[in-house]
């Protein structure tokens, strides 16, 4: 019977040493230092399946096709884009906006519990005249496809100009 409370006390611990973990923001991974636009191009999708990208065709490999994402439409020039595009982010939940200039984005979510942080840019590309992204987890394998909804939940609410 004595072993009973003892296995209770470990099985607790163990389930609440991860919540710790990432409250005190060990689980959040290091900012990468290689994002933005370089040549009109964001940076490639990750090798695991934890990201997607409107460019990853241009990166040809084993995760090009499962990253891919569709570009998310201009609603106007590229200030009024993006401006509707920054409004749209701080309202979500999690999200740090990271740096901001007129044809760019960059945003940290981080979930609540864990602290785990994914990176995401958006650029709007006057080639196109569409709003280029790429969101991938700092850290792990896969991301359970939460990239991809987020990017789809922000194509939601994007509205053409009037």
């Amino acid at each position: 019977m004595a072993r009973l409370p003892r296995l209770v006390i470990v099985l607790v611990t163990a389930a609440l040493l991860p919540l710790v973990a990432g409250q005190l923001g060990l689980l959040s991974g290091s900012p990468p230092t290689d994002l933005g636009v370089k040549d009109g191009r964001l940076k490639p999708p990750s090798r695991t399946p934890n990201s997607v990208s409107s460019q990853a065709w241009l990166w040809p490999g084993p995760r090009d096709r499962a990253a891919q994402i569709e570009p998310l439409p201009a609603t106007g020039d590229a200030a009024a884009t993006m401006a509707q595009l920054k409004a749209i982010v701080e309202t979500m939940p999690g999200a740090s906006i990271g740096e901001t200039r007129g044809d760019y984005l960059r945003v940290e979510f981080s979930t609540r519990w864990m602290k785990f942080v994914d990176d995401a840019e958006f650029w709007f590309d006057p080639s196109t005249q569409a709003v280029q992204v790429r969101s991938a987890s700092r850290l792990g394998r896969g991301d359970y496809g939460v990239n991809r909804e987020r990017i789809e939940a922000i194509r939601s609410k994007l509205k053409p100009a009037a």
